[in-house]
């Protein structure tokens, strides 16, 4: 049976990281962008910190300034095919789900810090990653919510797997700060069809409607939220969300999955805000690009020039 909990009136605090963190402002004004997104928000152009800053933080960052910060707007053309990049594997154990919960920023779904042999390996990586939580991002419209970009081009959604490093680090908490301590795999969301899988999530969203809501799930195996074609993208990045720790492998898929337009709604009708405050609504929670600098940003793949257009 599924049960909703509510959970302390503390600030939100993301898994694992010491950083205090709340949520004081609205939501984002401004129309919804098209398929080239800029950062017109004047919540956003009012802050000194400009696109690297979301209107929804407060709070203290690892790295101010720092020079490997995500997301980043991928440009196909300039990536580099790198022969040597191994097919990423995967292997999640359902049973280890737990439960997902409203951050008050969104929705995160939550798994046993126990389960070893559930996780990452294989692609850039040089060992094991054991999966922790994974995320969406999502705007309020379809031509805004996904982080990364391609060409300029934002989608709909964006759903992130975040895995810690067991091999260097003794818990996911020392990870999130230390070199090599996290791999993420992100995958974009587009609309049209039902996704079956998904599915099982959208349905306990109405039950984890505000702040700091939770509701058992699982079991459940993300693997089933992955593309049909792995080919990818990998550079060296940072968290998308304080501390912005500059301590991730970011792994992100090519091939976007298809979700029915209900489902992008089921994540639009979550709120910001806790029971009994003034009701936010829980849209365009995502960072805006950040500058590339001087990384490189390599495929799994051969791109053709016929891709190059897409």
């Amino acid at each position: 049976m599924l049960r909703a909990v509510r959970l302390g009136k503390a600030p939100c605090k993301p898994s694992g990281t010491p950083f205090l963190l709340t949520w004081t402002w609205g939501a984002p004004p401004g129309p919804a962008l098209g398929p080239e997104r800029r950062c017109s928000w004047r919540a956003c152009a009012q802050s000194p910190r400009g696109d690297a800053w979301h209107p929804r933080w407060t709070g203290q960052v690892s790295v101010p300034g720092g020079t490997r910060q995500s997301p980043i707007n991928i440009l196909r053309r300039d990536s580099v095919y790198d022969p040597e990049l191994p097919p990423l594997r995967v292997s999640y154990d359902a049973a280890s789900c737990r439960h997902a919960r409203n951050t008050g920023y969104l929705c995160q779904v939550e798994f046993e810090e126990a389960a070893t042999g559930s996780g990452i390996s294989g692609g850039p990586l040089e060992n094991h990653y054991q999966l922790k939580q994974f995320h969406f991002h999502w705007g309020a419209a379809d031509g805004r919510g996904s982080e990364h970009t391609v060409d300029g081009r934002a989608f709909a959604a964006e759903l992130h797997l975040v895995h810690w490093n067991p091999t260097r680090y003794p818990s996911y908490q020392d990870a999130v700060m230390g070199e090599k301590g996290l791999a993420v795999t992100a995958v974009f969301l587009k609309p049209g069809t039902l996704h079956q899988a998904l599915q099982q999530l959208v349905d306990v969203l109405p039950q984890i409607k505000h702040k700091d809501t939770q509701v058992a799930l699982g079991p459940f195996d993300p693997s089933c939220l992955l593309p049909d074609c792995r080919d990818y993208w990998t550079y060296a990045g940072s968290l998308t969300t304080p501390p912005l720790a500059e301590t991730v492998t970011w792994i992100i898929y090519k091939k976007p999955i298809e979700v029915a337009p209900s489902q992008l709604s089921a994540f639009r009708a979550l709120l910001f805000s806790a029971v009994g405050e003034e009701e936010a609504a829980m849209v365009d929670n995502f960072r805006q690009p950040q500058p590339l600098m001087k990384r490189t940003v390599r495929s799994s793949f051969l791109g053709t020039e016929a891709q190059m257009r897409a």
